[in-house]
């Protein structure tokens, strides 16, 4: 739909021509010439069950901006999934009033970014935006078609499982519940009448039923087992944030690399609904979707990758790192990378954990956020991550309510989230945590405390997000690469300050993200001191990989036998001055 203001509604300047000579063949293009008739119209498309995919607010230089906010208001209300935008001349951002209107209108949620009107044609970069914001929306909505269905019971905890790996490994699919009449016909025409466990459908006509997540990760194609191709220069494990930026960088330098991810792309991070703090993403990126494109540009340059595969051990072999699998499987490297990242930490109540895919659920769960519009949702949690799942959430939900541990969300949470949980509805409680919950099959309440009174109390909720602390993945590597008290790995000059110096077999000095067995390196939220941020866990996969040069540049060669703690030195390795 586009909103126009009369003086701009004529001539080549009119935006809806350029939309339907492009997109009409696939596309109904609405052009109204005012707010009110574009409410008007709104309501109409939306009391006759029709979609929308895009609203376009034509603002003229020096309006006002209440018809924008009238207009935006009501779209978020009937289409949540719509994408908005403020249509501006171009150069209008030196306009003080109109800066000023896209920065409140972006801050409240009102839109998504703003376009520029077009003023040739064709204009491609005009279309460039209009297509990014429709494959968003063609992305964001459940009733288009997917190369992957999932069947199962509404409340069914292993069908969120299997949900949230596709989402989080940026598979797009959809859901039908098994209950339903489309469910019911999908699962007669694959001669699965009267099946009460989750089943698959691909869209060449494989049919998995009940799969295991190696089954399902191998339907769509990620490697689940090593070829025969067992020794690389450099092991990287984790396909977080750190670890993906690192295999970039090593297979575009050269090195021949493996990624060993134990679930899915994207680490936490690709749990995120949407991050618009990390740079060059002005309109904000999905979690799920800076991974895959940091995975597909990994792929690019050559890196292996072994997913769903979790590891067990980590020893030295005559010169090389051994990593064994939980299956057995071995691969060996000359390096080694930890990007392990860390896990929400569970709740501990019984109660809820009972419910576990069924009401409650642990990170942002994307896939779920539909399945609960007009009910009441309750998200744990004072980072970033419970931020952003909060203000997704209340684009479906009747009520969102944010439950903050802390007096205060300014020291844990950046601050244009904490103005964006005002602008969407969302409650916020803090000092206030669950201490029970209950329901018949799938939840429907929870009990709150606060934590200053003790006072309880007990609210409805269908929905219960918790994205509470954090726990490093460290548990199953060896005593030898030592960790703080909490699981965070020593690395640089925390290993000589430490306990872990005693460890550390050479006359050299670790290097900065080094743990204290040489060649074995830490990055992202598993190493301790790190800062809990996307672009720095990026950082950290980037800048790691120049010391993995230094290291293998001066490390014995395979075969020789590795220096004991406290024993013989090997080469120093000089750091290069850095601009």
């Amino acid at each position: 739909m586009v909103i126009e203001h009369e003086h701009h509604a004529t001539g080549q300047d009119r935006i809806a021509d350029q939309l339907r000579r492009r997109y009409g063949g696939d596309y109904d293009v609405v052009d109204e010439r005012t707010g009110t008739a574009g409410l008007s119209t709104l309501e109409s498309l939306h009391d006759r069950g029709l979609q929308v995919a895009l609203v376009l607010c034509d603002r003229a230089p020096g309006a006002a901006a209440d018809p924008e906010d009238a207009v935006f208001g009501q779209v978020k209300e009937l289409y949540p999934e719509a994408k908005r935008a403020l249509v501006v001349d171009w150069g209008a951002w030196a306009d003080r009033e109109t800066a000023d209107s896209i920065h409140r209108l972006i801050a409240l949620g009102k839109i998504d970014y703003y376009a520029l009107r077009p003023w040739r044609s064709p204009d491609e970069y005009f279309h460039r935006t209009v297509t990014e914001f429709l494959l968003e929306w063609e992305r964001s909505v459940s009733a288009a078609p997917r190369e992957v269905t999932v069947i199962a019971q509404r409340w069914s905890p292993r069908a969120h499982e299997l949900r949230s790996l596709l989402v989080r490994n940026g598979v797009q699919h959809q859901f039908t519940a098994s209950e339903t009449s489309e469910g019911r016909t999908a699962l007669a025409a694959a001669g699965l009448e009267d099946i009460s466990v989750p089943v698959v459908l691909l869209h060449d006509g494989r049919v998995l039923v009940d799969p295991t997540n190696t089954q399902l990760a191998d339907a769509y194609g990620v490697n689940t087992t090593l070829g025969t191709e067992t020794d690389f220069d450099l092991i990287v494990v984790g396909a977080g944030p750190a670890g993906l930026a690192a295999a970039v960088y090593a297979s575009s330098e050269g090195l021949r690399t493996l990624v060993v991810e134990r679930e899915s792309i994207g680490g936490q991070a690709g749990s995120s609904s949407l991050i618009r703090n990390y740079l060059g993403f002005a309109r904000g990126i999905s979690g799920a979707e800076l991974a895959q494109r940091a995975y597909q540009q990994a792929w690019v340059f050559g890196t292996t990758f072994l997913l769903m595969r979790e590891l067990v051990d980590l020893k030295p072999e005559n010169g090389w790192h051994v990593l064994t699998a939980a299956d057995g499987q071995q691969a060996r490297a000359r390096a080694v990378v930890l990007a392990t990242g860390v896990s929400y930490r569970r709740i501990g109540v019984p109660s809820l954990e009972a419910f576990e895919g069924a009401g409650v659920f642990y990170g942002a769960s994307v896939s779920e956020a539909r399945a609960l519009s007009g009910e009441p949702v309750f998200v744990v949690g004072g980072g970033n991550s419970a931020g952003q799942a909060a203000i997704h959430l209340a684009r479906y939900a009747s009520e969102v309510t944010l439950l903050v541990r802390a007096a205060s969300l300014a020291d844990s949470m950046s601050q244009y989230l904490i103005d964006s949980l005002d602008a969407a509805g969302v409650r916020v409680r803090l000092r206030t945590e669950v201490v029970d919950g209950g329901g018949s099959g799938r939840l429907a309440w929870v009990e709150l405390r606060d934590r200053d009174t003790g006072e309880t109390r007990t609210e409805p909720a269908t929905g219960l997000f918790l994205l509470i602390g954090a726990e490093p993945h460290t548990g199953w590597l060896p005593e030898r690469i030592e960790h703080d008290q909490w699981g965070y790995l020593f690395t640089g000059p925390d290993v000589m300050e430490s306990h872990a110096a005693r460890r550390w077999p050479l006359e050299r000095q670790p290097l900065m993200l080094e743990t204290c067995v040489p060649g074995v390196f830490a990055v992202g939220d598993v190493r301790r001191r790190s800062v809990k941020r996307v672009a720095s866990a990026v950082g950290e996969g980037s800048v790691v990989i120049q010391q993995v040069h230094q290291w293998l540049a001066a490390a014995p060669p395979a075969g020789a036998p590795a220096a004991p703690a406290g024993g013989a030195a090997a080469p120093a390795v000089a750091e290069p001055d850095q601009p």
